[in-house]
C-alpha cells in the first residue's frame, strides 16, 4: 500500500472519529432511590465501561425531589427518602467535588473513578437502613484516597452549598422534574429517556450525529437512517480510493 494511500486512510479514519462527537448526558438523580440505583448500577455504570462511555460527555446531579430551606448562613434541606439520602446526596457531591487520580491510577481518569464511587455507593445502599453510610468503605475499595476530603466536605458547609447548587440545576429543569432519575439528552428531555432507563446504550447511539461509530451499528434501536449515511460515507470514501489506484 503507497504511503499516500495510507495517509487518505488514517485521515479517513480521523474525521469519522471527530465527526462523532460526545452526546452531553445529565442524570439528575437521589442518592438512596432505588430506581436511581438500578438505572446507575445496571446501566449507566456497565455502558459507561464499555466502548459507547467515551462518546457521552456525564454530568451527575444527585438532588431529585429534594428541597431546601435557607436560615441565615444556614441550608436546611428535606429529602425524599429521609436524612441519610441528604446525607448520601451531600457525600455523592462532595466526591464529584473532589475526587482526584494519582499519577499511577492508570486504568483511570477522574470521571471514570468518580463513576466508580458512585456506583459503589448505589450498590451497598440498596436496602439501605440506619446503618453506617458506606462513604469511606467504597473510598477504600475503588481507590479513591482522599475520603478524608470528601467526609469533612459533606459534614461542613460546603457540602451544603454543593447540594444546593444541584438543587438549582434541578429546579431550573424544564419541564420540571416528575420522575427520578430523570436522564436528559443533549441538555433536551424528551422521549429517549424512557430507552435510556433500559437500553441506555442503545439511547446515546440514537443521539448521536451522523456517521454514527462502530459502537452503535449492531445495537438495537440505533438509528436506521444514521447507519445508511455512515454506510453511504464508506462506499464513497472507497470509490475514491478505487479511483485512486487506476
Amino acid at each position: 500500500m503507497s504511503t499516500s494511500l495510507t495517509m487518505l486512510i488514517a485521515l479517513f479514519v480521523f474525521i469519522i472519529g471527530a465527526t462523532a462527537q460526545k452526546v452531553p448526558v445529565s442524570v439528575y438523580y437521589e442518592s438512596l432511590c432505588p430506581d436511581s440505583q438500578a438505572f446507575i448500577t445496571e446501566q449507566l455504570y456497565p455502558a459507561m465501561r464499555s466502548p459507547i462511555g467515551r462518546f457521552v460527555d456525564l454530568k451527575l446531579v444527585p438532588y431529585g425531589k429534594s428541597n431546601y430551606t435557607t436560615q441565615g448562613s444556614d441550608t436546611i434541606f428535606t429529602c425524599h427518602h429521609g436524612p441519610n439520602e441528604c446525607f448520601g446526596n451531600k457525600i455523592h457531591s462532595c466526591a464529584i467535588e473532589h475526587i482526584q487520580v494519582n499519577s499511577y491510577q492508570n486504568q483511570h481518569n477522574r470521571e471514570s473513578l468518580t463513576l466508580e464511587y458512585v456506583n459503589c455507593l448505589m450498590q451497598l445502599t440498596k436496602n439501605f437502613a440506619d446503618q453506617l453510610y458506606p462513604g469511606k468503605r467504597c473510598a477504600q475499595q475503588v481507590g479513591v484516597e482522599n475520603w478524608d476530603v470528601i467526609e469533612a466536605c459533606a459534614n461542613q458547609t460546603e457540602g451544603s452549598k454543593l447540594l444546593q447548587k444541584n438543587g438549582e440545576l434541578t429546579q431550573s429543569l424544564n419541564p420540571s422534574l416528575t420522575s427520578v432519575p430523570t436522564i436528559t439528552f443533549r441538555h433536551q428531555q424528551d422521549e429517549t429517556q424512557a430507552l435510556a432507563l433500559i437500553n441506555f446504550r442503545s439511547a446515546v447511539c440514537k443521539k448521536m450525529l451522523s456517521p454514527l461509530p462502530q459502537e452503535c451499528t449492531n445495537l438495537p434501536n440505533s438509528a436506521t437512517d444514521k447507519t445508511a449515511t455512515s454506510a453511504l460515507i464508506a462506499i464513497s470514501f472507497l470509490t475514491f480510493v478505487f479511483a485512486l489506484k487506476h
